[in-house]
């Protein structure tokens, strides 16, 4: 199977370990076991050290999915798998539903994934571009135009990356009302969900909307713990076991500890996003002020999740103001040629040290 290069995280590989200023992280600051633990009751940390380092359980502990289930409004654990993240589940799904010759619709910007991967399978895909005027939120009488007889599955990400637009309840509802009529599936990669700034912290899901609504959900994001590697697929129960069986192949189980750590964690969500919402809201202030005063960038104020996308006023290719930003002054941004999205770049508004980081940008581009 030939699969374009992974723009994305080639990039990161070759410059995030070397900046002084990290502006390409998504991850609001990664936990440490002792924080875990300082939320948990009991005598949770010595129970690890009894724990046999063995498979475990394949699709995920009973612990575990019940944790993931309170997320939801109407799945039970035959509706969960749990993944090697969410990079893991939303290759499962792709393995699980796609054929060749089959029609995939997917927004852009999103994670490269969800083009790239099913035209590897040799899929059809249509790419429904996201509009900076339009808030970066889908307009459903176009996605509803674009949709034929022949689509198979339509790819959300909600709240979005890079962008950080969360899709409204109404134009969500509007969605799923186009993909029954079709006899669509959808893809709603959520590994933001739980990060929304305005309104309820989760925005509804899609798994719980629609009998043919995929969700893909992440421990990385909204709980901190990217390094734990590990996901979940919420969805009907078919697809849910044809998901396990691919699984057999490329993934087995997910690590014991991992499991473990991450049940832990999720039993103690409240305190974990307490934490993380003071982090986030620090940095959404920081970064909406330094747009409101930088007048050589345009950009549409996220509503959720941890990254935006901005627009720069000067002519010069994203990965080159890049590369020599980060060359001359150690900031590292993420560039938008990376994401389908000349002429922006992604900034994480959780990053350390970020409005050292946007004011040495803004001297950047005024010698650019």
């Amino acid at each position: 199977m030939r699969i374009s290069p992974f723009k994305v995280e080639e990039w990161m590989n070759r410059y995030e370990e070397g900046a002084l200023y990290d502006l390409t992280t998504t991850c609001i600051k990664p936990m440490t076991i002792n924080e875990i633990y300082s939320f948990s009751q009991g005598n949770e940390l010595s129970q690890i050290f009894d724990k046999p380092l063995d498979y475990g359980c394949i699709t995920g502990s009973d612990r575990l999915k019940s944790a993931i289930c309170t997320l939801y409004e109407n799945q039970n654990l035959n509706n969960i798998t749990v993944t090697h993240g969410a990079i893991g589940a939303n290759q499962l799904i792709y393995l699980s539903i796609l054929e060749p010759g089959d029609e995939v619709i997917s927004i852009v910007p999103t994670y490269q994934q969800h083009y790239s991967i099913p035209e590897s399978i040799g899929a059809n895909v249509k790419i429904y571009f996201l509009k900076e005027e339009n808030d970066w939120i889908p307009d459903t009488s176009e996605l509803a135009q674009m949709i034929s007889s022949k689509t198979k599955l339509l790819c959300l990400n909600n709240p979005n990356n890079p962008t950080g637009a969360v899709i409204p309840g109404r134009i969500l509802e509007e969605i799923v009302e186009i993909a029954k009529t079709n006899k669509v599936w959808i893809l709603s990669d959520e590994a933001y969900r739980g990060l929304n700034l305005i309104g309820k912290p989760y925005s509804q899901s899609v798994a719980d909307m629609y009998e043919k609504g995929i969700s893909v959900g992440s421990m990385s994001k909204t709980y901190s713990l990217p390094g734990l590697r590990v996901g979940w697929i919420a969805a009907r129960e078919d697809l849910i076991n044809e998901v396990n069986h691919q699984r057999q192949y490329n993934t087995i189980s997910v690590g014991g500890l991992d499991d473990y750590f991450a049940a832990v964690a999720l039993e103690n969500r409240n305190l974990i996003q307490e934490r993380n919402f003071n982090i986030l809201r620090t940095g959404h202030g920081i970064l909406s002020d330094w747009l409101k005063n930088e007048p050589l960038v345009k950009c549409v104020i996220p509503n959720g999740g941890t990254t935006a996308l901005v627009r720069y006023e000067k002519d010069i290719p994203s990965r080159t103001l890049c590369r020599k930003l980060q060359n001359r002054t150690g900031v590292a941004l993420l560039p938008g040629e990376t994401m389908e999205m000349e002429g922006y770049v992604r900034i994480g508004f959780c990053a350390n040290a970020l409005k050292q980081a946007l004011d040495i940008f803004s001297s950047y581009l005024q010698t650019v």
